[in-house]
């Protein structure tokens, strides 16, 4: 709010003074308290809250206006007095109109804590014992004696020190507080902003938080640290499409009432309605009622229409064109899970969601196509499917455009239930479900299904949708009574084949955002290989270590099993420079960290996202050092004795997580990043093009949607 070029009012007003003080000392506008005395009590020119006669004040009716006497800043009567102030801070500084509210609070505080001034200074001695003083000749000009009188009078009743004394014990011991200064929250967020050199242009509130409350020693007090990890736990955890509380996180980690008029961690004048945060209004039980009642009253007159169709034989009542008669008979009435078909080029399954077979149903308010239902697609086998009805709301084409959406679907291509069925119901002949996605990608080369994706246009994805499609499919299936899927592991991953398992708890740790198991750690390093390792031929300079085999407590429990393994392992490829990357766990659903070695020059690259030193844990290092002892060996390669144990170990300044969930997500990029980058040494500092002081949550969720692709393609749902 500091003005480029100041309008200097003219006399016979005070604020020139204010001026001459802003202009020799070079203050921030509402910094000083000189400066709040000045704007509230110098500008009096005010007729509407007269509190004391012209007689009572010598300068006349110029210093008629706020007094000191006026506890309620709200009061409606002021607004001729707070037009005028604002009227002379436009007058004197180049300010937005759009800041006219945030002044005048500010305005409000500053008069409060002028009269605080006044009371300690004047009304109190050392040890706080009240003193009649006499009006401070200093303010003579600011303060009429009757004024003074008054303030003097309301500061002696025992209200007043029973109120004053409740807010002086709690300003005294904050839970959590403040301690950077006179810095404000906006000058806090720059400086790290600044510091970080980060391309974003706000901190979420529960980070700005923490940060206001680290002391100049850098240290963060436990119950600060507690708070923090929570909001982490709550913004990684909070499903989109199942959140219905409109508090902040931090105020839910809080758990405090959050007041009106501010948004905590925020700073003084940051309101909801500047942040465009709106409060869901909680409905009455009348309003509940009534809604209720509407729907009854919809549901019984559709079920008198249907009795009326099925009466009639469904005649055609194009007529009413409100009223969609697609109902049939064939498929269960209400909302059903089913398959979706299409029969050109080849009879195949594209797709999963649901049916609505509802009378009266509608697509995005118009009748359905004749011959179909509404759908709502769920999962997508074949992503570059086209529609057989194109949804003209959306600009929709291809069915993987469609997911999380409702489409028309022809009636003859949905099939209820989870029953795979052999022949079409279409005229075309149908083939085996073991061929169907062969033969579907032989008739739509790849080439092709690019061709249309460019003219149909790329559409931004939603960052939730495939958890959205699992979390849906996941409630069909018998996941919640115990059962799990097995993801079949290649020999060519691990070394060996095998199959892995995936149960209701580790599909809710990718939902919910929990610490991660070695089910879905292994998971998501095959998903590495298919899509990143293959593709690019990358397993040639790239290799994974089972960390079921190679956890700490195998380590300790079975080093030689350990040993056998990995020198295995090492020796399948010893005539080129290779890197293992080992996602090592502490034990018993620890800490997770990556261990990245190059048996072939030696070299091990140490990334702990809680950046710690390897020392942490002796027995891995002892065991690491082993093996590429063992490697060199059986590789026949000599040393001196001397450097018989010269094996390097890097700690790398990888990207810090910032509570005690993130870590297994965090060792997932750091191996993404690295394969992406197709280097097999790792920069002490990172590589620059991923370099951050933290991941952010959606490079987080880019991990977790890409595990919900991953298991939705592999089909053993």
């Amino acid at each position: 709010m500091r003005s480029s070029s100041l309008l200097l009012p003219k006399p016979p007003f005070l604020i020139p003074a204010f001026i001459t003080h802003f202009v020799h000392h070079r203050l921030h506008f509402f910094d000083s308290l000189v400066l709040g005395q000045l704007i509230l009590l110098c500008v009096r020119a005010v007729d509407s809250f007269v509190m004391a006669s012209n007689e009572d004040h010598p300068h006349g009716d110029e210093t008629v206006g706020v007094p000191i006497t006026c506890d309620n800043w709200r009061n409606k009567q002021l607004n001729e007095a707070k037009d005028k102030i604002w009227s002379e801070i436009k007058r004197c500084f180049e300010i937005e109109e759009n800041r006219r509210d945030h002044c005048l609070k500010l305005a409000g505080k500053l008069l409060r804590g002028f009269r605080t001034f006044l009371s300690t200074t004047f009304l109190r001695d050392t040890e706080g014992t009240f003193v009649d003083a006499e009006l401070p000749s200093k303010y003579a000009s600011l303060i009429s004696p009757k004024e003074w009188e008054t303030f003097k009078s309301k500061r002696k009743t025992q209200e007043f020190k029973s109120v004053s004394e409740t807010n002086r014990q709690r300003a005294s011991s904050p839970a959590y507080p403040y301690r950077k200064g006179r810095v404000g929250y906006g000058r806090l967020e720059q400086s790290i902003l600044t510091k970080e050199n980060s391309s974003e242009t706000s901190l979420p509130a529960h980070v700005l938080w923490k940060e206001a409350r680290v002391g100049k020693d850098g240290k963060i007090k436990e119950d600060v640290q507690q708070i923090f990890e929570k909001c982490e736990t709550l913004s990684q955890s909070i499903v989109p499409y199942e959140d219905t509380d409109c508090r902040s996180i931090l105020s839910r980690a809080l758990d405090v009432p959050e007041y009106s008029g501010r948004v905590r961690g925020k700073g003084f004048g940051i309101t909801q309605k500047s942040l465009n945060i709106k409060k869901q209004k909680t409905p009455s039980n009348k309003e509940l009622q009534q809604t209720l009642e509407a729907l009854k009253a919809e549901v019984l007159e559709l079920r008198k229409e249907r009795e009326r169709d099925r009466a009639a034989g469904f005649k055609d009542t194009s007529d009413k064109d409100s009223i969609n008669c697609n109902f049939q008979p064939t498929i269960p009435e209400g909302i059903s899970p089913c398959h979706l078909y299409l029969a050109r080029p080849t009879y195949r399954m594209v797709g999963k969601g649901k049916v609505h077979n509802n009378l009266g149903e509608l697509l995005h308010t118009k009748p359905l196509p004749t011959g179909s239902l509404k759908v709502s697609v769920d999962i997508a086998l074949e992503k570059d499917a086209l529609l057989p009805h194109p949804d003209d709301v959306s600009d929709a084409t291809l069915l993987g455009d469609a997911i999380g959406s409702f489409v028309a679907w022809p009636t003859d291509l949905i099939i209820v239930g989870y029953e795979t069925p052999t022949k079409s119901k279409a005229k075309d002949k149908g083939i085996a479900r073991e061929i169907e996605s062969v033969a579907s990608q032989k008739e739509i080369p790849v080439a092709k299904k690019t061709e249309i994706s460019k003219r149909t246009g790329a559409k931004k994805k939603n960052p939730s949708k495939y958890r959205a499609c699992l979390h849906t499919y996941l409630e069909t299936t018998d996941i919640s009574d115990g059962c799990v899927r097995l993801i079949p592991m290649d020999g060519a991953i691990f070394g060996f084949e095998y199959a892995e398992p995936l149960g209701k708890e580790d599909f809710d740790q990718i939902l919910y955002h929990t610490q991660l198991s070695v089910g879905v750690i292994n998971t998501y390093m095959r998903y590495l290989y298919d899509k990143l390792m293959g593709p690019r031929g990358l397993e040639q300079r790239f290799s994974f270590l089972n960390p079921m085999k190679t956890n700490l407590t195998e380590m300790i429990r079975k080093p030689d099993e350990v040993r056998t393994y990995v020198v295995e392992r090492f020796m399948a490829d010893t005539d080129r420079e290779k890197l293992f990357f080992l996602p090592f766990n502490t034990g018993d659903g620890g800490h997770w960290l990556l261990v990245a070695i190059n048996p072939f020059k030696e070299i091990v690259y140490y990334l702990d996202s809680l950046h710690k030193d390897w020392t942490t844990y002796p027995a891995m290092k002892t065991i690491v050092d082993t093996i590429i002892q063992t490697v060199r060996a059986q590789r026949k390669i000599q040393v001196p004795k001397r450097k018989a144990n010269n094996i390097t170990w890097n700690r790398v300044e990888c990207p810090r997580q910032r509570n005690n969930i993130d870590c297994g997500y965090y060792t997932l990029r750091f191996m993404k990043e690295t394969l992406l980058m197709d280097r097999t040494d790792i920069p002490s500092d990172y590589f620059d093009e991923y370099r951050c002081a933290y991941y952010s949550k959606d490079q987080l969720d880019e991990i977790k949607e890409e595990l919900c692709q991953f298991i939705i393609e592999l089909q053993v749902l």
